[in-house]
């Protein structure tokens, strides 16, 4: 080995011992921690709200989920409270708008969000509800910044801010500030800002009842409920009723058209071709009139019709020659059993022998087994046919 691959291998060997010191010293240093990971149950996956239930339970707040609307509104409306929490409001009829504030006004308390921005163009947002009492939502960036009076730091400037009586400090609930709503009629008595006057929730009286108008439900998730004061501010709206319905999925079936309508509607064509089609089918398969014809007899076929039978099945899948080689081969065998040594003769001395056991003339055996031709006549094959039956049957 020369003296330069001593080097190297030297060279190697070290840079490896320095690795694996590193690496022990490395593993040295570590500082092991046991962390437990917790994964969302399945019941939280599939209800976003699900919190926001086992909340209120801890309030001693009773509280039901509805899938609709009309459940929702079945029952009487003192001493409850709604939470309209689910998105497709805008799908809601004007007779459903009526009967919900007709149930807020007879004294319940009605926790809904804005959806829809509103549109100066058209002077309206879209959502019924919301455009009856004069609630318009405006994105933030739309809107002049307001500068503040004073410049003094606030904790949490781009938290929403709910001052109450006889309390120092405001509670910090964490809205989405990308949204503003503005009372155009100046109905409300109670409302809750962020940062440069961005309002995101607002309170007005509505007969009897009360209506709180939020800027979006992002607050009550699974993921925020327990963040800074979220969880108060549903305590602080649902408090003075003990009965708590939640809506999170808003179904408005006046609005929806059933399979059969949609298709009339869209597809007559289609349908008049399917019935047409049925019609059809049901013909084909409905019974004719007329005599029945009798049933076929289960009992076996005669010896004759099953011979029949194969030689029809052999004579369509391999023809003429197949079925008189099979006689040419049939009456060998019989002279075989008969003349020891048959089938170690020439061609002439076998068809001299057949002549002899046949008791017949050499022609008539040598016609009989000739070859047969490719495509022969009807009359050529029915002639050798019955020659070859004539010499087995003399066999």
């Amino acid at each position: 080995m020369s003296l330069r691959k001593k080097i190297l291998l030297a060279l190697l060997a070290a840079l490896l011992l320095f690795i694996v010191s590193c690496a022990f010293w490395a593993g040295s240093r570590v500082t092991r921690h046991k962390k437990e990971i917790t994964y969302p149950s399945p019941q939280a996956l599939f209800n976003p709200y699900l919190a926001v239930e086992h909340f209120l339970k801890k309030q001693g707040i009773s509280i039901r989920r509805s899938r609709s609307l009309k459940s929702a509104l079945r029952t009487p409306s003192a001493g409850k409270t709604l939470l309209l929490l689910a998105e497709g409001r805008s799908s809601m009829t004007r007779q459903q708008t009526e009967q919900l504030l007709q149930w807020t006004g007879f004294g319940g308390h009605l926790v809904v969000v804005a959806e829809r921005i509103w549109d100066e163009k058209k002077g309206q947002s879209g959502d019924l509800l919301l455009d009856s009492l004069g609630i318009e939502q405006y994105l933030s960036k739309d809107l002049a910044e307001e500068k503040p009076a004073n410049k003094k730091a606030e904790r949490y400037p781009k938290l929403t801010k709910l001052y109450l009586e006889n309390e120092t400090s405001p509670a910090y609930i964490s809205f989405d500030t990308r949204y503003h709503l503005f009372d155009a009629q100046d109905r409300a008595h109670a409302w809750a800002n962020s940062g440069g006057g961005i309002t995101h929730m607002l309170q007005l009286h509505y007969g009897d009842g009360l209506i709180t108008v939020l800027s979006d439900p992002w607050i009550w998730n699974n993921n925020n409920i327990g963040q800074y004061d979220n969880a108060w501010l549903l305590w602080y709206l649902t408090q003075d009723h003990k009965e708590v319905t939640l809506l999170d999925q808003f179904k408005a079936k006046q609005n929806q058209p059933n399979l059969i309508d949609a298709l009339l509607q869209y597809f007559p064509e289609a349908l008049a071709a399917l019935a047409l089609l049925l019609l059809l089918i049901l013909w084909h398969n409905a019974q004719r009139q007329g005599p029945l014809l009798p049933a076929a007899s289960r009992a076996r076929r005669q010896l004759e019709e099953h011979l029949r039978a194969s030689a029809d099945f052999l004579h369509r899948q391999q023809g003429h020659a197949h079925l008189i080689q099979m006689l040419q081969q049939d009456i060998e065998k019989r002279a075989a059993e008969r003349q020891p040594g048959f089938a170690a003769l020439t061609n002439l001395a076998r068809q001299k022998v057949l002549a002899q056991l046949a008791r017949t003339s050499l022609a008539e055996v040598r016609a009989a087994m000739q070859p047969p031709a490719e495509r022969p006549s009807a009359a050529d094959f029915s002639h050798q046919v019955k020659d070859l039956q004539t010499l087995r049957n003399a066999l």
